[in-house]
């Protein structure tokens, strides 16, 4: 039946005439079916398309349009894989988180909500389209946590280790680098013949870059990496919180050099160095800490953003103007899980809140009372207690160290899992089916 249905194009009868209703017209056919649902040609050429624009905005050079349709195929095959597990698993997302979402990715362009969903539509973008995106987005990172995230686990003895050899390796421990990264995945339990498959292609990519081709271009033709759509592009990394594979093959590698294709149980990888700096932290220097405290009011269906601020404003008035006590107030009316310290956050350090916590943090001098903020966990009362300037206490090192070691087995297990979840999929391709 998969098979039969495969090849049955999307049809629509004209009321014009007789005639034409007896004759249906070709509108659009499957491309792929994953499981019990279909991709039609349609859909992937929107993804395409959207593909192609992203390029564009990065100024990366396009692939061939037959080689980027093969590539968008294969993503939307994933995705569609993991919303299927998602919604078979009861994972719900609604419309309240879903607009919480989009407001903060308008905020993130300094925009209202309204200028942002203009902006969208003056690029083509439809908005309810954009807001299913979302909410997919919002489903996968929801599956993540739960099927890779959640099962981490960082033992002591692991992260003894870890601080052991940052102590041995402190020069290298102490680099970033600014990494792009193509991936050639292989399938579960690979035969010898699709292992070999798999090393050539990733031969053909380095032989490529090595060659002077651009490496974003590359890497969105040839890269199953999650990251090929924006160029391979990994960003600014510590040598710590990168998998010990890439870290010791970028640690002799300059600013421009691609590595040997490096084989891990993911596939195989190919880095190009693009920048390389120290980094400042770590067991570094001695940083400004903040003992900071707030009162937290959520915006939900029954508390809207004005309310929230309003709420805020009123607790601020009784405390400047009227001596009321912070921490009596942030136990009676915070929503976060400091109320019962009186909204005591204790000794912050530098990236430990959210980037509009940390700013209205910082423009406060000790004792003063921000105006309320607004981040992603809703609108804050924020209050300087103290600062000082101190080195990195032995209990925040391991800290640091088991969120670098769970980061990193995460990503990693992600990767397998992904590669799992797509070879226990029943997949077809009918992509040249033309």
């Amino acid at each position: 039946m998969r098979k039969l249905i495969a090849f049955f194009a999307l049809a629509i009868l004209s009321p014009l005439n007789a005639h034409a209703q007896q004759r249906p017209v070709l509108v659009d056919r499957i491309v792929a079916v994953v499981n019990k649902e279909v991709i039609s040609s349609s859909e992937l050429a929107d993804q395409v398309e959207a593909a192609e624009r992203q390029l564009r905005r990065q100024n990366t050079p396009l692939p061939d349009h037959k080689t980027l349709e093969r590539q968008v195929l294969e993503r939307l095959i994933l995705v569609k894989a993991q919303l299927q597990l998602a919604r078979d698993s009861g994972i719900r997302v609604d419309d309240g988180q879903v607009d919480r979402a989009i407001e903060r990715i308008a905020q993130g362009n300094n925009m209202s909500p309204g200028d942002f969903r203009r902006a969208l539509e003056r690029d083509g973008v439809l908005f309810d389209k954009f807001r299913s995106e979302v909410r997919d987005q919002i489903i996968l990172t929801r599956l993540r946590e739960r099927e890779v995230d959640d099962k981490i686990q960082v033992s002591d003895s692991e992260i003894d280790l870890f601080l052991e050899q940052n102590k041995e390796n402190a020069q290298s421990a102490g680099v970033e680098y600014d990494v792009a990264h193509i991936l050639v995945r292989l399938p579960d339990q690979a035969t010898p013949e699709q292992i070999e498959a798999a090393r050539a292609r990733a031969d053909k990519a380095r032989a490529e870059a090595l060659a002077g081709g651009d490496f974003a271009k590359l890497a969105a033709s040839y890269s199953d990496g999650p990251d090929a759509l924006k160029g391979g592009d990994l960003g600014w990394r510590s040598a710590d919180r990168l998998p010990d594979l890439f870290s010791g093959a970028l640690k002799d590698m300059k600013p421009g050099d691609v590595s040997e294709v490096l084989r891990s149980p993911a596939g195989f990888h190919l880095l190009k160095l693009l920048g390389k700096r120290e980094s400042s932290g770590g067991d570094g220097p001695a940083v400004q800490q903040t003992h900071v405290r707030h009162i937290l009011i959520r915006t939900n269906e029954a508390v809207s953003e004005a309310d929230a601020r309003r709420r805020l404003e009123e607790l601020r008035e009784r405390i400047v103007r009227g001596g009321a006590d912070f921490a009596e107030l942030a136990r009676l009316h915070s929503e976060d899980g400091s109320a019962a310290r009186g909204g005591d956050l204790g000794w912050v350090y530098p990236g430990d809140t959210v980037p509009e916590f940390e700013r209205a943090m910082n423009a406060l001098k000790p004792g003063e009372i921000s105006e309320p903020v607004k981040t992603p966990f809703g609108w804050h009362l924020i209050q300087v207690l103290e600062r000082r300037t101190a080195g990195v206490s032995p209990e925040r090192r391991r800290l640091v160290a088991r969120q670098i070691l769970r980061e990193r087995k995460s990503d990693e297990a992600y990767q397998e899992w992904l590669r799992q979840l797509r070879d226990q999929s029943y997949v077809e391709m009918h992509l040249d089916e033309r």
